[in-house]
């Protein structure tokens, strides 16, 4: 498989303070979301860390390839919705290429 026929993903672990602000973030990313064709694999749910406190708030985004993850990330679109994030929540992001 070359590295264009891999799938891209985002792994986020989000520590949330405000929220009501953090849905304000929410909204505005979709745009970008929609534009890059991510699908949610998780997002929120039941979750539990065994080893270390990993934040509220779980997600793993799935994209057609690595490529689009990383445009998705420096999009302005979602540049602009971090903007509502950032504020109100601590986040730790990798962006991941799939194997």
């Amino acid at each position: 498989m070359s590295g264009a026929d891999k799938k891209g993903y985002w792994v986020a672990q989000v520590e949330i303070a405000d929220l009501e602000g953090y849905r304000k973030y929410i909204e505005a990313n979709a745009a970008a979301f929609e534009r890059y064709g991510a699908k949610f694999l998780v997002r929120g749910g039941q979750s539990v860390a065994p080893e270390e406190p990993t934040g509220d708030r779980q997600v793993v985004i799935e994209f057609a390839s690595y490529e689009q993850a990383l445009a998705c990330y420096h999009s302005p679109e979602y540049q602009h919705a971090i903007t509502f994030r950032q504020p109100v929540s601590k986040a730790r992001l990798s962006i991941i290429e799939g194997v």
